[in-house]
């Protein structure tokens, strides 16, 4: 299935996966979102409908959605031309999610068409050194390296298996279960499409057993030219004090070298999960930003 130009959108759907995460994959940056399981798994929360930016494949794509009353677009690989982009301004509330590869070579010429461009704190990726988070050196990490020991020390018969189609019954008896806990739904549907898909949509990940049960997994891909890996999803059972940590460093180490960042995407504007991505001492951020008309 091909995607149409714009101005034709189509929703997002399976069928265009083989048009979609070539051209997402090549984008430097390291967006979260910008990937085609990123946008496939949240189709339906965000109502995506997908067209092309220009008729060569340089240009990407153009998404647009809506989150509760306000509409907005993604273009995640090239801006749009002055005519596209004033039509898309029109047509929609803001430009999300501009990266920087994508902003900085047309921003002073689109500043002067009246767009005004912000930070989008909140939506920023945490970007982190694999080699520090499967190491944990120094005394910054020295409470992270203290949950893990008491971890260790209390569940030593513990396995670390790598995600495959045979496991994701042990994922999902996981993922059950940490919606019961949490007493919320969250991301339960796209975490859940997730693992059902996974061979599908090429992701990687692994489920931690204790004793013979599955307690945690976690699940992401690799993105920004193969030299980032994102996690999309990190769940666990209650009540394994140290868990993350565990699961957090021991995926780390696992990970192939040529994975020289982490992404563990945002924090959208939750104080406690800033206090918590900061505490690991993230190495950078993927900058996003917001564009409106004046």
């Amino acid at each position: 299935m091909s995607v149409p130009c714009y101005p034709d959108f189509i929703p997002l759907n399976l069928a265009l996966r083989d048009s979609l995460h070539p051209r997402l994959s090549l984008t430097p940056d390291g967006v979260s979102e910008f990937t085609f399981s990123g946008l496939y798994l949240f189709r339906n929360k965000y109502k995506y409908l997908i067209s092309r930016n220009g008729r060569d494949e340089e240009g990407g794509f153009i998404i647009s959605g809506k989150q509760g009353d306000k509409s907005f677009f993604f273009t995640p690989c090239r801006a749009p031309d002055p005519e596209t982009l004033e039509s898309l301004l029109a047509a929609h509330d803001y430009w999300k999610n501009i990266s920087e590869s994508v902003l900085f070579p047309v921003r002073e010429k689109l500043e002067e068409r009246g767009i005004i461009f912000t930070e989008d704190r909140d939506n920023f990726d945490y970007l982190y050194y694999r080699k520090d988070l499967a190491e944990l050196h120094g005394k910054k990490y020295h409470k992270k390296k203290n949950h893990i020991n008491n971890f260790l020390q209390t569940y030593p018969n513990y396995e670390y298996r790598p995600m495959s189609t045979e496991l994701v019954p042990a994922a999902i008896e996981i993922l059950d279960q940490w919606r019961k806990d949490k007493v919320e739904d969250g991301d339960y549907k796209a975490a859940r499409e997730a693992l059902n898909l996974f061979d599908t949509l090429s992701l990687r990940g692994a489920v931690f057993f204790v004793d013979g049960s599955p307690v945690a997994y976690c699940l992401g891909e690799s993105i920004a030219r193969g030299k980032m890996f994102a996690v999309h999803f990190e769940k666990a059972i209650g009540g394994y004090k140290g868990i993350y940590q565990f699961v957090n460093k021991t995926f780390a180490e696992k990970l192939p070298s040529f994975f020289t960042l982490i992404n563990r995407e945002q924090d959208l504007g939750n104080e406690g999960l800033r206090q918590a991505k900061m505490t690991y001492r993230p190495c950078a951020f993927v900058r996003k930003y917001t564009g409106r008309i004046t």
